[in-house]
């Protein structure tokens, strides 16, 4: 079916990004246990590829206009790439995160990574252009890839509904952000967003290196905590009423903070990015298997002291996150986002902010699809634009948690982050045995133990 129409403003900047930045796409890993070969998940994505109306579309311009068009959609791009060893699918993935998408032809391509020591495991990776899926989406599409290809496999018949097209973003968010008194609201929350960071001058990791905006390349580092570390972070964060994601921005700040302040004693003002889904605060609410960019982000500004506890901090961005919400700052957000990704390209030797962090949580999607099994799923959203901020990208499967460190080179280094990831992941791991409540100036971890 023929399902074209013009980009919504939001999807417009999407394109802006892939095609000038290689931006802001979303790179999804799974690691699979079982035969998978290019010819079964070549049946699998041409089936996908009609369920879903994006992925049956690309991008035209006409008369200074973009717009999405069925007619002459090219097939989901599929490439296999054979490694020596299994640890190597992080070359593949920045390999991806630095090729913009061909948004002319398809808005998805495909990687299938075997490795000649291990014939029994494979990497299954996509690439798919951040105006027409988010995360969530993205990791439901794997679970529905496999499915097909467990029914390949098997002989049994490919049945799919076709899904509907969803509208622009702008046309399906509440009531209250359209019309005039919106257009106003926007403009006021873009002049207090300024405010803030004008009052806050949140400090960032020095930029090692500038180049401008299409020299540079973005890099991933990845790190897993075993289920028990897992298990133990989470219910920390219960007993001390957050959430796991606001304790993870907790965490990436203040291993930030101790960087930049070098162990002097002084308050240190932040910026924290946070990026949350929106599907839920719809009405209707928009199940994950459909493919739209319905994530926005929410800024935060705090102010670190010397005897900031960590507990503190992450039950403080907890609170403003929710006040946020409640204000419907996320909607804002999102209808401002045009601005200030145009005011990144004016201004590139500005530092978006301290930290993003990108948590999507539990992932509720089976383990299983007949002889092939998942045994890791995670993501990472390519951010070679964004030079000097910390980024992690988390997703807990089957009680395990992975992380994704994603930084811009050449303005953060590869030592320089290994330091900073290193050193995040030994505070959590510390905080989780000895049960801790660290002080932003203590230098030994366990100092602060409190129980």
């Amino acid at each position: 079916m023929i399902h074209n129409r013009k980009l919504g403003r939001l999807e417009q900047a999407m394109e802006t990004l892939n095609s000038q930045a290689k931006t802001w796409n979303i790179v999804t890993i799974s690691r699979i246990k079982g035969a998978l070969s290019k010819e079964v998940l070549r049946q699998s994505l041409d089936k996908v590829q009609c369920r879903h109306p994006r992925l049956n579309s690309h991008i035209v311009r006409s008369q200074n206009r973009l717009y999405f068009q069925t007619e002459g959609t090219a097939k989901i791009a599929l490439r296999v790439v054979k490694k020596l060893s299994d640890e190597q699918w992080t070359e593949v993935v920045d390999e991806e995160m630095n090729e913009k998408i061909d948004s002319s032809k398809c808005l998805m391509r495909v990687v299938l990574v075997h490795f000649q020591n291990q014939k029994n495991i494979s990497y299954l990776i996509t690439t798919v252009h951040h105006a027409i899926a988010d995360a969530l989406s993205c990791i439901q599409l794997h679970s529905e890839i496999l499915t097909n290809c467990q029914k390949v496999v098997s002989g049994e018949e490919i049945n799919l509904v076709n899904l509907s097209p969803l509208p622009p973003i702008e046309e399906i968010i509440p009531k209250w952000t359209k019309g005039l008194k919106s257009k106003i609201n926007n403009v006021l929350f873009l002049l207090q967003l300024g405010f803030q960071k004008i009052w806050y001058q949140p400090k960032t990791l020095d930029l090692e290196n500038y180049v401008p905006v299409a020299q540079r390349r973005c890099h991933i580092i990845h790190r897993q905590l075993d289920p028990d570390v897992t298990q133990k972070f989470i219910n920390l964060c219960r007993q001390e009423n957050t959430t796991v994601h606001s304790a993870l921005c907790a965490a990436m700040i203040f291993t930030v903070a101790r960087k930049i302040t070098q162990g002097n004693k002084k308050d240190i003002q932040v910026s924290c990015l946070s990026y949350l889904d929106l599907r839920r605060r719809l009405k209707p609410t928009i199940s994950d298997e459909h493919l739209a960019v319905l994530a926005a982000s929410m800024m935060g500004f705090h102010t670190i002291k010397t005897n900031t506890s960590f507990w503190e901090l992450a039950r403080n961005v907890k609170q403003k996150l929710e006040d946020g919400t409640q204000r419907g700052d996320i909607f804002k957000m999102m209808l401002v986002a045009k601005h200030l990704i145009d005011f990144c390209f004016r201004q590139p030797k500005q530092v978006a902010a301290t930290v993003s962090v990108s948590n999507i949580g539990k992932v509720s999607i089976p383990k299983f699809y007949g002889e092939f099994e998942l045994e890791e799923i995670s993501f990472a959203g390519s951010h070679a634009l964004y030079a000097g901020v910390f980024i992690i990208h988390a997703a807990t499967f089957q009680g395990k948690m992975l992380l994704n460190f994603v930084f811009s080179q050449p303005a953060i280094s590869q030592e320089t982050i290994e330091v900073l990831v290193n050193e995040l992941m030994s505070f959590i791991r510390e905080m989780c045995d000895f049960n801790l409540n660290l002080c932003f100036t203590c230098k030994r971890y366990t100092s602060c133990i409190t129980k």
